[in-house]
């Protein structure tokens, strides 16, 4: 396979050699450490399984990615080396005094309290993972890396998440199986910050320090954030897509909590191993429906256009959800997970593409940044929504009905007015006066 000839090359670097082993070990800690607490949080008999705290649960997992534009403000400014160095130790720490208090019997929201930081302090090590990836290899070798790199760093996260999995079932008392699988994240975590060791102080930059207070740098990220904003809604195509994509994550993010509460609560209600391997099969089928519109967009979007498939693919989820309103059979939950996985990634792969070929490269960086903002902020907003109109079991005819409508008519309105072609503007317009556009 290419990657693997690929990868052969890169592992001939040493300083990569050093920083590839700090990202697996460190994102297969992040898998570890993400199932632990989503067994904590969702599937613990201290939990009693509540669509308000389950909905708590998931803001807490999804609300660090917001700060996310603002940690390359602060990996300019500190040795990359030290962020990956001691973030993980910090990481592993606290995941240790997470796993501490399972085991003393602990209430759940001290260990959330205690995951969101460990979850926040994740975001500087990705973020320095690859801002540090430029210094260890030539300028040839740093595509291919950015290639493969990410790829393996996800199977890494896979890896650790299996192993965190497979420790949920364990046949020993709940706070035991969850703090097994976050004391093994948080050895994972160290292992990382040892690993981290290997590399030069300064190796990973930054090579200059900083000119300009914190203050305005961080102005500046925001200032960056509402010009490419500005710029998005005037372009017209990329910024319909982004917000129809941000509406479509939020009434995904509805349905992903009503799932665990489904499967927890509805098919399998008392027995909680059961209904974590319930909730494991509703995801995986919401993959597999994910790597089905890898398979089918390139295919078909081509000839229908992005536009139109977006729309065709929110029409399609509005059919998942009222089929969900039908019944909460288990195939049928099954086959809606599917099908609504497929909509879902179809949906952002079109989206993709019309943000990346429709905004100029000056905004290109912004443009994507704002998307990941907006994709997260989505989920957040999800779980608070979540909370006040999903009932404990998961299911509600009408829930899943007014979610299909609502999918319905955000499908009519970008398919009736939704623009097909990107305005013209000039890109320097939305730079700060007197600056030339990247």
């Amino acid at each position: 396979m290419q990657a693997i000839s690929d990868l052969r090359v890169l592992l001939r670097v040493r300083a990569f050699r050093r920083l590839f082993g700090v990202r697996l070990l460190s994102q297969a800690g992040d898998g570890a450490f993400q199932v632990g607490l989503a067994t904590v949080l969702f599937f613990s008999p201290q939990n009693a399984g509540t669509a308000r705290e389950v909905a708590g649960g998931f803001a807490v997992m999804f609300a660090p990615f917001v700060v996310a534009p603002f940690v390359g403000v602060l990996l300019d400014r500190w040795r990359r080396r030290q962020v990956l160095l001691w973030a993980n130790v910090a990481r592993g720490l606290v995941t240790m005094a997470a796993a501490a208090a399972m085991l003393a019997g602990a209430g759940t929201w001290v260990v959330a309290a205690i995951g969101l930081v460990a979850l926040s302090l994740n975001r500087f090590i990705l973020s320095g993972l690859s801002a540090g990836l430029p210094n260890v290899l030539d300028r040839e070798l740093l595509l291919t890396a950015n290639s493969v790199v990410p790829t393996l760093g996800a199977g890494a996260t896979f890896v650790g998440g299996g192993v965190g999995l497979v420790l949920g079932f364990l046949p020993v008392a709940a706070g035991i199986r969850d703090g097994a699988a976050l004391l093994v994240a948080s050895l994972l975590m160290l292992g990382s910050a040892a690993a981290a060791l290997s590399l030069g102080a300064r190796q990973l930059g930054p090579l200059e320090a900083p000119t300009v207070p914190l203050r305005d740098d961080v102005a500046a990220v925001l200032g960056d954030l509402g010009r490419g904003a500005r710029y998005l809604v005037a372009r017209r195509t990329p910024g319909e897509g982004l917000l129809v994509m941000a509406l479509h994550r939020f009434l995904y993010g509805v349905v992903f909590i009503a799932s665990i509460l489904i499967a927890r609560n509805l098919l399998e209600p008392g027995d909680l191993t059961a209904g974590m391997a319930t909730f494991a099969v509703i995801v995986g089928l919401t993959g597999v429906g994910g790597a089905a519109a890898v398979v089918v967009t390139p295919v078909v979007a081509p000839r229908t256009g992005p536009q139109a498939w977006v729309a065709l693919m929110l029409a399609f989820a509005a059919a998942s959800q009222v089929a969900m309103a039908v019944s909460y059979d288990r195939w049928l939950v099954y086959l809606c997970a599917f099908l609504l996985g497929m909509a879902a990634q179809a949906a952002k792969i079109a989206v993709d593409t019309i943000v990346a070929t429709d905004t100029h490269d000056a905004f290109r960086g912004r443009a994507f940044a704002f998307y990941d903002l907006l994709f997260n902020a989505a989920f957040t907003g999800a779980a608070v929504l979540a909370a006040f109109v999903v009932p404990d079991t998961g299911w509600s005819r009408w829930l899943f009905l007014v979610l299909g409508a609502v999918y319905v008519v955000v499908a009519a309105v970008f398919w009736g007015f939704g623009t097909r072609t990107p305005c013209d503007v000039d890109p320097a317009r939305y730079e700060p006066s007197g600056a030339t556009a990247r």
